[in-house]
């Protein structure tokens, strides 16, 4: 496996002090240690887990959901979700969150006070909705109808 990552690197490596220190241990470390879980080691390749990047769709396993996730996004775009449900835009898939926090922090990302969406992803897995788990705190969907979707009461500012 690491020939094939070792062969990319040696090219960022090559007349570069900083990355002297980089070897298998510490890429395979970087991947299982990270947070977001947004990348894995495949057949000695690294990719990422959601393909924001590729042009081919990344195929997922459907999984049962938990019951309740959450979506942050920006007011603007609240009206729109109300009407259409939620959509992957430029995504392969839609991403919701397990949790009211993590789901803050993205919405935080596009507007400073974002709408907390609640989604009943059991009932909806229940009706024919897929979801997809993308790592531990990160679930996807293809769409999500309006029905199953409303607004979170939180306290965030």
């Amino acid at each position: 496996m690491w020939r094939m990552i070792k062969s990319g690197l040696i090219k960022i490596k090559q007349g570069n002090k900083q990355w002297e220190s980089v070897d298998e241990q510490v890429i395979v470390n970087m991947i299982e240690n990270s947070a977001k879980k947004r990348h894995e080691i495949l057949n000695g390749k690294i990719r990422a887990l959601y393909g924001h990047s590729t042009p081919q769709k990344i195929l997922k396993t459907v999984a049962t959901p938990p019951s309740i996730l959450f979506h942050g996004t920006s007011r603007h775009l609240f009206e729109r979700i109300r009407n259409e449900g939620l959509k992957p835009m430029a995504r392969q898939y839609v991403h919701m969150s397990v949790d009211i926090h993590t789901a803050n922090m993205v919405g935080k990302r596009k507007d400073s006070k974002p709408i907390l969406l609640k989604i009943q992803a059991g009932n909806a897995a229940r009706d024919g909705v897929k979801f997809y788990q993308g790592n531990n705190l990160v679930w996807l969907a293809d769409y999500v109808p309006s029905q199953y979707i409303s607004v979170e009461q939180t306290r965030f500012a």
